[in-house]
């Protein structure tokens, strides 16, 4: 085989686009979801932007009441169903896992381009149910009962979509869990193995063991919501806190399916731009084990003003409180891994500490919300809103763009241009900063989340909140035209434009159809150089 063949050089007969969803070439998987998800984060964003526009003035700016609640249902769907959860694990977990562990595909293909199918059947329910039946829904992303029940707008086919995308969730950590354990090179031992691949590890029995959880919790309500039986809604004898227990025995871990190959991310870029050996291998790589163990424990923190039991709160906090141990661990390596290095600040770097920057905030004002006293009063504010983005689009998206400028020119062959590179993450970082930092204000203040209206008091800081949305999506497209303009006309990267040590840069740019001619041998670890430092 000729390893220069690119991976655009499909294995099977079928032309043009069939050769693509039909490929069960993991790196065109890869970049399938890439595209995929990149058009829904499109859409999803949107809708934020025209939200912030209604926010931006008492009463009514631009829509009615109810199809504000709508919007914010559906933009919280999207980007929590369509790209938050599947985002790292399928686009980079896929291109890169068997590079990484060399391997020259999954251990299953044929479910790989099924997962894919799964997702693009899933999204294309859900988006089809706010156009038929009762219209959007509107009752929040979490669909929570009696809500959900009583709604007269289309609910059950954006749960059946999501459904199927848990479906396809569960297919792509029984795959990476095989590949993992049966497919790694001679040599990788699990001391050996890179850090984003313990992070899609750890990710994928939580996709395995959690997600089931939540597709039997949605076809309950849609067999109540069809068949008029009582499962949730309390009129008929049903419990609505049941439902909650559940959604977030699944929803919370599921944090940790967005996050863990995040931090994978990180514990690749730091390192090949500081030039030295990973700080603390062994507690990086067990620590992401760890989260994911003691995070499927804390759901029941989503839940402190229910009315459960005074021990029962105390003990989810606690265990809240523990998850931030193994989460210090890697933050403290990470930083530990810069100190003396001969760093080379790139793009992909800055990514990293605009990551640990704002998934730190995001993490202290967890804690937060994790102390029962200051939960009962931030408790379904603006607080909660402002937490969750910068822990979920501060620290996850934030990860996962590094992660596309670590890996373009292996994925694409080309180089973007550094300097507008550095344009378009100071945008990102300025609008986010902006947008949901005010936020966490007007939460503190009082102001309740999911409101259409709100008292003249909060409109300055409503007002500042939306000028950084219109700064953030200014970026987003910023960054995308820099990203398609390196794909189209970029100058041809190199096999390995960073130093890397791992072994998706012992290969080719874009890697060759197999990826490698002869299974490699692993002698060293992921990070090893001569002498800590090349």
């Amino acid at each position: 085989m000729d390893v220069s063949v690119s991976y655009n050089q499909e294995k099977t007969a079928y032309p043009g686009i069939f050769g693509w969803i039909f490929s069960t070439d993991h790196k065109r998987i890869g970049v399938l979801y890439l595209l995929s998800i990149a058009t829904f984060f499109i859409v999803g964003a949107s809708i934020g932007v025209v939200m912030r526009l209604e926010m931006l003035t008492p009463g009514q700016t631009i829509v009615q009441p109810r199809t504000y609640n709508a919007l914010f249902t559906v933009h919280g769907v999207i980007m929590i169903f369509l790209i938050v959860l599947p985002g790292v694990p399928s686009i980079f977990g896929n291109f890169f896992l068997p590079i990484q562990l060399g391997a020259k595909d999954v251990a299953f293909p044929k479910l790989n381009i099924l997962s894919w199918w799964l997702y693009m059947t899933g999204a294309l329910i859900a988006v089809a149910g706010l156009f038929v039946g009762g219209g959007a829904p509107d009752t929040g992303w979490t669909f929570y009962a009696p809500y959900t029940l009583k709604s007269a707008t289309n609910i059950v086919m954006p749960l059946f979509g999501a459904f199927i995308l848990g479906i396809s969730s569960i297919i792509t950590g029984l795959n990476f869990i095989t590949t993992i354990h049966r497919m790694r090179c001679p040599g990788m031992t699990w001391n050996k193995m890179p850090l984003f691949a313990w992070g899609l590890y750890a990710t994928a029995w939580i996709q395995v063991l959690a997600n089931p959880i939540v597709g039997i919790t949605l076809l309950l309500v849609i067999f109540e919501k069809v068949f008029d039986i009582g499962v949730f809604d309390p009129s008929k004898g049903g419990d609505p806190l049941l439902y909650q227990h559940l959604f977030w025995i699944y929803s919370h871990p599921a944090v940790y399916i967005m996050i863990l190959p995040g931090m994978g991310i990180i514990s690749e870029i730091l390192p090949t731009f500081s030039k030295k050996n990973i700080f603390g291998y062994k507690a990086i790589a067990y620590s992401s084990m760890l989260i994911a163990i003691i995070g499927s424990f804390v759901w029941a923190h989503h839940m402190f003003t229910t009315g459960m039991s005074d021990i029962a709160r105390i003990v989810f906090s606690f265990l809240t409180f523990l998850v931030a141990i193994p989460t210090g661990v890697k933050i403290f390596n990470w930083l530990a891994t810069l100190y003396g290095g001969s760093i080379e600040v790139k793009t992909p770097l800055l990514y990293a500490l605009v990551f640990i920057f704002q998934f730190c905030i995001g993490g202290f004002t967890g804690m937060i919300l994790g102390t029962l006293s200051t939960d009962l009063h931030v408790h379904d504010t603006y607080y909660v809103v402002g937490h969750f983005h910068y822990t979920m689009f501060g620290g996850l998206g934030f990860a996962l763009l590094g992660g596309l400028y670590y890996w373009f020119p292996k994925m694409f062959g080309k180089m973007y241009s550094e300097k507008h590179s550095r344009i378009a993450l100071g945008t990102l970082f300025v609008g986010f900063n902006t947008l949901y930092f005010h936020m966490l204000i007007m939460g503190w203040l009082g102001m309740p989340r999911r409101y259409y209206d709100y008292l003249g008091y909060f409109q300055t800081l409503h007002v500042t909140s939306t000028i950084g949305s219109w700064i953030l999506f200014v970026g987003i497209f910023y960054m995308m035209g820099n990203l398609i303009h390196a794909g189209l006309k970029g100058e041809k990267a190199q096999a390995n434009p960073w130093g890397g040590t791992t072994l998706e840069w012992k290969i080719s740019s874009p890697p060759p159809t197999e990826n490698f001619e002869e299974i490699p041998e692993v002698v060293y670890g992921p990070y090893e150089r001569k002498g800590g430092q090349e």
